[in-house]
């Protein structure tokens, strides 16, 4: 009954792995930062926030915004997975521990 307990957590341990993996892929392609918006004469500018290394960057992304539902719904996507690769990480410590590897 224990090798059988220990084969799935094996199993369960190498499966968060490639799971780890795939999010992290997924994770650099997508942008990050946030969106900022600057008014001049009236007139809406948003920009790409992000940090790069100790220099904040700022990317213009234009005055439509129409455009901004895509670069919005990519970010919320990152956050998302960021968190779900955390989660992931903290599982696999878990996993480590109860396997002691």
């Amino acid at each position: 009954m224990a090798t059988v307990i220990y084969g799935l957590l094996k199993e369960e341990k190498e499966r968060n792995l490639e799971m780890q993996e795939i999010h992290l892929r997924e994770i650099d392609s997508l942008p990050k930062g946030a969106i900022a918006t600057k008014t001049t004469n009236g007139r809406r500018y948003y920009y790409l926030r992000y940090r790069d290394k100790n220099k904040v960057r700022a990317v213009y992304l234009g005055s439509d915004e129409s455009a901004l539902e895509e670069i919005k719904f990519k970010i919320a996507r990152r956050k998302h997975l960021q968190g779900i690769v955390k989660r992931l990480k903290l599982e696999y410590k878990q996993i480590c521990k109860i396997v002691k590897e």
